[in-house]
């Protein structure tokens, strides 16, 4: 019972950083209704970032992660103005042509720039977010458990944001049905280039509080970008809460399966999941289905 109880543990914590990773790319699609496929290499640029501002200004990632928030806002609404923007009207296919060739080159110049080499942050004299923390035989990674609180604080501050700010109601609005809030005087493109930076600004949170965790190289995005696909199809396509259940449940799996099945076949438990979901309930468990366009 005591090791089931370590890996109930485990499971959320990591459930708490899919869940940072996957909050921004269902914020995206839920509004824009674009699947960003360079969200991995998003990731990979946040995490490089957060690398640079600890090694050339010993910066520790906690406190990173906030201009890297602004910067990852400013890539994504660069991304959305002129990449994504003049799409808008093509075809669901030319939009992931463009997402994807978007993630090819920001990987390739990722390893025109910094090589193949992995690179960690410098927490040789840092006290917050390293070490574990007991509570009786049970023991909790300080970084996880720093990440599973900022993605409930990150829900509940994009919660009300976009239930009780003019900004958020007509974000919310133009997401609902994108024609309606243009007749009702919604500047729905300025809205896309917002929700777009902000998905992406939720990447630049990630970058710091998973670069204590993880090292940074090249291809660090892929598997986390993966995973969350399956979230948001888990959780339903566009729901934030469903994002952040849908993680925790993945994060569950993942450090069961890891345990009673094995390490190397615990992607498969959850990818078998995505499948029974696009099969049984394509919508997700708290998707309600897309709106209208």
């Amino acid at each position: 019972m005591e090791i089931f109880l370590q890996l109930l543990i485990n499971g959320l914590m990591l459930g708490g950083t899919f869940a940072i990773i996957s909050i921004g790319l269902t914020l995206i699609f839920g509004i824009v209704r674009v699947v960003n496929f360079a969200h991995g290499e998003f990731l990979m640029i946040a995490m490089y970032g957060v690398y640079l501002m600890n090694l050339q200004f010993g910066l520790h990632p906690y406190v990173a992660m906030l201009p890297m928030f602004f910067l990852m806002f400013a890539l994504g609404a660069v991304m959305q103005r002129y990449i994504i923007q003049p799409l808008l009207s093509a075809s669901d296919e030319i939009q992931i042509f463009a997402t994807v060739g978007v993630s090819t080159a920001l990987m390739n110049a990722g390893l025109m720039v910094f090589g193949a080499d992995v690179y960690s942050v410098d927490l040789s004299s840092a006290v917050v977010g390293t070490g574990m923390t007991s509570i009786g035989s049970l023991t909790i990674n300080n970084g996880q458990l720093m990440t599973f609180v900022v993605s409930i604080l990150l829900i509940g501050a994009l919660d009300w944001f976009l239930k009780y700010t003019f900004l958020g109601r007509a974000i919310r609005a133009t997401a609902q049905h994108r024609d309606a809030a243009l007749l009702m005087g919604v500047d729905v493109k300025k809205i896309y280039i917002i929700a777009f930076g902000l998905g992406a600004g939720c990447l630049g949170l990630a970058g710091g509080l998973m670069a204590p965790q993880y090292p940074v190289f090249p291809t660090v995005g892929t598997f986390f970008v993966l995973t969350a696909f399956i979230i948001v199809v888990l959780g339903g396509l566009g729901s934030l809460h469903g994002a952040f259940l849908g993680a925790l449940i993945i994060g569950v799996v993942d450090s069961l399966a890891g345990y009673y099945i094995a390490p190397d076949l615990k992607e498969v438990v959850y990818f078998s999941i995505f499948i029974a979901i696009l099969i049984f309930r394509p919508t997700g468990l708290f998707g309600a289905g897309r709106g209208s366009e």
